[in-house]
């Protein structure tokens, strides 16, 4: 467990430096963008989608659902408002006493905190604001619902989509990430540069059983709570397929799939922790390249398979 917990308070340090920020910041605006225009241009396929699936759903089902994605909604709005509010009110104060160097850092911990605060509330009061939310939805025509599940749907779509291309991109740019935390730490080793194209090609092929499984379990999206695990099991499956791969080819001369499954313990781990990045947006850019750091990190202390 040792080597775990290193290998994770490593991953932390190592995505606050400039470097790793440069590749999470970059890319995430680059890549939100993008799904931003495709979004916008497809946004109204989308919706006919959702709703057509909508309509094989029980309302009662249905309410339930739309319920636990406006609290979400809320939760997420909240957070939002209070990392741009603390900027607005105490913006000037930070820019005083904050360097430059650490102005990414302090915002990154203010999301964090943000989302920590509004968590503790939900939950307290998680369950009187679902029931709220149930009786809104209950004096509502089922097409209002219909049409707002179906919003919250086409933004599922896009934030998936977002989250893939970000594994993906974590996976192009592993190596030269990579190599610059080992001439830092490990100036004694040598980054393996043999396994790069592979690497690519086993991230497509993940993304690709991702979205088919996406699609299987599409229907258990409704089912309240049980999504929640569903969604996180999901991304948890494709970090730790992809990731694990990434970072063992950046470590190992030959990657032996059966050697790694003695290790499945601690990759399931630090796979979870990586995917629930992904519950808060921004932060999620930089799941990716702290898996990939953290792997890097757990195989270079384990040795040689």
């Amino acid at each position: 467990m040792k080597e775990i917990f290193n290998a994770i308070i490593f991953g932390f340090k190592e995505i606050l430096t400039w470097n790793t920020m440069k590749y999470a910041l970059i890319s995430g605006l680059l890549v939100s963008l993008g799904w931003g225009v495709i979004g916008y241009f497809l946004w109204d396929t989308l919706i006919v989608i959702s709703s057509h699936v909508i309509d094989w759903v029980p309302f009662s089902m249905v309410r339930s659902n739309g319920a636990w994605m406006l609290s979400t909604f809320l939760w997420l709005q909240l957070v939002l408002l209070t990392f741009a509010l603390i900027f607005v009110f105490f913006g000037n104060v930070v820019l005083r006493h904050v360097s430059k160097e650490k102005y990414t850092l302090f915002s990154l911990w203010v999301a964090v905190g943000s989302a920590i605060f509004w968590g503790i509330v939900w939950l307290i009061k998680g369950d009187y604001i679902y029931n709220e939310f149930i009786q809104l939805l209950t004096t509502l025509p089922f097409q209002t619902v219909e049409k707002g599940i179906a919003f919250f749907i086409g933004f599922y779509f896009i934030y998936n989509a977002i989250v893939v291309t970000m594994v993906f991109v974590a996976s192009l740019f592993s190596e030269p990430l990579i190599v610059f935390v080992e001439k830092r730490h490990f100036a004694e080793d040598e980054v393996r540069r043999d396994h790069i194209w592979s690497s690519v090609a086993y991230t497509l092929k993940d993304s690709f059983i991702f979205l088919g499984a996406s699609l299987l379990l599409f229907p258990l999206l409704f089912v309240p709570v049980l999504n929640i695990f569903m969604q996180i099991g999901l991304w948890t499956w494709l970090i730790k397929d992809t990731m694990t791969y990434d970072a063992a080819s950046l470590v190992y001369e030959k990657v032996d799939q059966e050697s790694l499954k003695k290790d499945r313990l601690p990759i399931w781990f630090i796979s979870i922790i990586v995917a629930l990045f992904n519950l808060v947006p921004v932060l999620n850019i930089f799941g990716p390249f702290f898996g990939v750091i953290t792997l890097f990190h757990y195989f270079k202390n384990k040795g040689k398979l």
